[in-house]
């Protein structure tokens, strides 16, 4: 993009957020929507404070943060460290396809709650039944990109390459890897959004910390300036990290745009 079409671009943003700011001030303030249901901006912010000086139901708000970006953190990573590798072999060899794709097509689509209780069955209604829940919310995404990738690189790219006497593992390695680079992250930036998402389902059953469990409590008590407080967090955080991946991704796939 060129320099005045952010400029715009970024002020377009900033515009649309003051817009909606400003209706939430005005419905809110103004009695057009029970307080109970949506707080008011000044009541999320006092709300907010308080949270961050004394926490939430004796625990600290960095607490929370901290318990819920682990869970999340831990699964991203094995799903990283595992997807990438099977989903270029997978692309690669039609051998590891035939074993690995048809499994993951199969429970990508199922609901996270729906094999979330048979993972509390098996591990336990501790961490490891939920950073087990994230990993497999976040594998398929990065799974089925690294697939999608191989299957995107141009074949003259890989018949030079072994016309010059590369084998396959050269080819995979020099080639293959680093063509798929830009897909793979795409793959993690959905994963990690996934996850993000998902975390509030792990947090729902047997949790007593994180940031999903306080905007569930919250629920359960229709503390709806809790919940404003919880999600506002999610939400920024979460634009966080895409942001900390992309400037990871403009730093090793320096040849994208």
């Amino acid at each position: 993009m060129k320099e005045i079409s952010k400029k715009k671009f970024s002020l377009m943003v900033l515009l649309t957020w003051v817009i909606l700011l400003g209706i939430w001030w005005i419905t809110t303030n103004t009695r057009l929507i029970d307080s109970k249901l949506v707080p008011t901006p000044q009541e999320t912010w006092r709300t907010f404070i308080d949270i961050l000086k004394h926490g939430y139901n004796g625990m600290s708000l960095w607490k929370q943060l901290v318990d819920s970006f682990y869970r999340m953190f831990i699964a991203v990573f094995f799903a990283i460290v595992t997807a990438v590798p099977l989903g270029l072999l997978s692309g690669y060899f039609v051998f590891f396809r035939a074993i690995i794709d048809s499994l993951v097509q199969f429970y990508r689509p199922l609901p996270p709650l729906a094999y979330y209780t048979l993972l509390i069955l098996w591990l336990g209604i501790d961490d490891t039944s939920k950073i087990t829940l994230l990993f497999l919310a976040a594998f398929a995404p990065i799974y089925v990109s690294c697939v999608s990738a191989v299957s995107r690189i141009n074949k003259d790219y890989v018949l030079s390459g072994e016309s010059l006497g590369a084998n396959k593992q050269q080819v995979f390695f020099t080639i293959v890897f680093p063509a798929c680079l830009p897909q793979i992250f795409t793959g993690i930036r959905t994963a990690v959004g996934v996850a993000y998402t998902t975390l509030v389902a792990a947090e729902m059953v047997a949790a007593t910390s994180g940031i999903g469990w306080m905007v569930i409590d919250a629920s359960r008590y229709l503390k709806s300036d809790v919940m404003f407080v919880g999600i506002i967090i999610m939400g920024i955080t979460g634009v966080l990290l895409d942001f900390i991946l992309r400037q990871i991704e403009k730093r090793i796939v320096f040849w994208e745009e």
